[in-house]
């Protein structure tokens, strides 16, 4: 895998996102490549629970804009198809988040954006060091937040869902963890060993029970969660096809404030 390292130590595994000159950005090889490590992990016995994070000063800041300043580039028919494509993969990353078999830790250290936020709300658990923030700005880019809008209701309800996507307004770590939305928050240099301290308190029940319990959650209470994310890929991937997109895609490529059409 180039852009993911993988550790296993006291039968926590931990899958890093290695692209840290790009602030960890999903472009399609890293997207991949966390798939494959979710896959690997799935089968190893050592493992007990998992944490997800992120090299460098950021989680992850949400899809590749650069990548999809490249699709813009395409004839309609064949852009539409790319789009379609890059959500379908990135819809199955968080569905195998979210039935991953074993508790799943989130160590965000610095931002979380748009789509960096979903993976990060696709894991069961948050911590968060006391410079991270959550942010869900897609609208702001002539986007939307196809994966992050239902998994921000499923995880916290409507009205934060809404304060978040309608605003673009990022919630910082003391914020987040009044509303409930992590379990930790933690200096920068304590992320990993809090995350780990978390992940394995999860590990110690039998595994039969946490399966279950994963499965009740994230299945049955959820039951509606993997339809919403199906049907909010598509919508996302078609509006990347507007014109809106392309000026919100080439503006933050060119670094300039967007002119709507």
């Amino acid at each position: 895998m180039q852009t993911v390292e993988v550790k296993i130590v006291d039968r926590i595994a931990t899958v890093m996102m290695d692209r840290p000159n790009v602030c960890n950005a999903l472009d399609g090889q890293l997207i991949a490549d966390l798939t494959q490590a979710f896959s690997d992990v799935h089968q190893e016995k050592r493992v007990d629970a998992l944490v997800l994070t992120g090299k460098g000063d950021h989680f992850c800041s949400g899809v590749d804009l650069k990548t999809f300043g490249q699709v813009c580039q395409l004839e309609p028919i064949e852009a539409q198809l790319a789009w379609f494509e890059f959500w379908r993969e990135l819809t199955e990353l968080c569905e195998a988040i979210l039935r991953f078999p074993k508790p799943v830790v989130a160590a965000v250290d610095g931002p979380a954006i748009g789509a960096g936020l979903a993976l990060a709300l696709a894991a069961d658990l948050l911590v968060l060091s006391d410079r991270a923030s959550l942010s869900a700005n897609a609208a702001q880019r002539g986007l939307i937040g196809g994966l992050t809008a239902p998994l921000l209701t499923f995880r916290y309800g409507a009205a934060i869902a809404a304060r978040m996507l309608l605003t673009g307004q990022a919630i910082d770590a003391d914020q987040a963890l009044g509303l409930g939305m992590c379990v930790d928050v933690v200096p920068p240099v304590q992320i990993w060993v809090a995350a780990n301290r978390w992940a394995k308190q999860c590990g110690e029940a039998p595994q039969e029970s946490v399966q279950a319990t994963k499965r009740m959650l994230n299945e049955s209470v959820g039951e509606a969660l993997l339809s919403h994310l199906a049907s909010g890929a598509a919508t996302a991937a078609t509006v990347c096809n507007t014109a809106s997109a392309s000026e919100g895609i080439r503006a933050f490529i060119e670094k300039r404030p967007p002119e709507w059409p």
